[in-house]
């Protein structure tokens, strides 16, 4: 019992810390999308904004510090 608490407190930091939350998508364009994304790690001071071009097949081609 004690070995199964103690994995549950690790796999809940681990997914507290090496985490990415994306905090949102919106559609800039013809064709292209911007990404917003949070990391949790040092209370969301690692933020980014990705721009990325859509296609049917998802998005790719995803690139920071451009201009939408």
């Amino acid at each position: 019992m004690k070995a199964i608490y103690v994995a549950v407190i690790i796999a809940c930091a681990a997914s507290l810390f090496g985490c990415a939350h994306y905090g949102g998508i919106a559609p800039v364009g013809k064709g292209k999308v911007v990404i917003l994304r949070n990391d949790v790690l040092l209370f969301g001071l690692l933020r980014k904004a990705l721009v990325c071009d859509t296609s049917s097949e998802g998005v790719s081609n995803c690139k920071e510090s451009e201009q939408p």
